[in-house]
């Protein structure tokens, strides 16, 4: 039953897909709220919620996503921070899922080299584009540079979860530059079709590592 859910959410995934290539708003926010929904039904599925204590954090993380993917539906300004926020709470929430695994400091450590590196140039190429949102837009990226880093302590375990809760983490760092492309610098359908397989791939990946660690 669980992998339906999976199945689900990579459909609502190319549905979203397909209604913004068609420029159909209604199609493309129906196939974004599947796809959100099927990856908390999919942990739930998977029994993430009984795997204490690291299971309840990664509950959050994903519900807040999931209100993240609704308020971004809309495209106003305020739909927008909205939707900022509650990525901004899931990426911490993420952090949490990690600190509750007793990541590697020495791996965390060495991770943050090359993670803040990009992180760095992330904000040298938006800040230009960003106005009045800096403030908000920098805290985004110092939670996901948090979430990143820890996610990698926790890989220093060598178990292959272990390892896709990592890889999960570098899917969704990716797939955020993709939004900020399509915010702030170059709107086009391609943001879309790159960023959201990576985003809603990196949510199965962290529902099947949880379940699995």
């Amino acid at each position: 039953m669980s992998a339906l859910f999976a199945l689900t959410c990579a459909l609502g995934t190319a549905v979203t897909l397909f209604g913004d290539r068609r420029d159909s708003a209604a199609l493309a926010a129906g196939g974004k709220i599947a796809a959100s929904a099927s990856f908390l039904a999919f942990a739930v599925a998977s029994g993430v919620p009984e795997r204490a204590p690291h299971g309840v954090a990664m509950m959050v993380a994903l519900v807040l996503s999931a209100i993240g993917d609704v308020a971004l539906i809309g495209k106003s300004k305020p739909a927008f921070l909205a939707g900022l926020s509650a990525f901004l709470l899931a990426h911490l929430a993420y952090a949490w899922v990690s600190v509750t695994l007793d990541p590697a400091p020495l791996w965390s450590g060495l991770a943050a080299i090359p993670v803040l590196a990009v992180a760095v140039g992330v904000w040298r190429w938006l800040r230009g584009h960003v106005g009045r949102l800096a403030v908000p837009v920098l805290a985004y990226i110092a939670a996901i540079t948090a979430m990143v880093v820890l996610a990698a302590g926790v890989g220093a375990h060598g178990e292959p979860a272990d390892a896709l809760l990592v890889a999960s983490a570098v899917l969704f760092f990716v797939s955020d530059i993709f939004v900020a492309r399509q915010r702030f610098v170059a709107p086009g359908f391609i943001n879309r079709a790159l960023g959201l397989p990576l985003y809603f791939g990196a949510q199965l990946g962290f529902v099947v590592a949880a379940a699995a660690i």
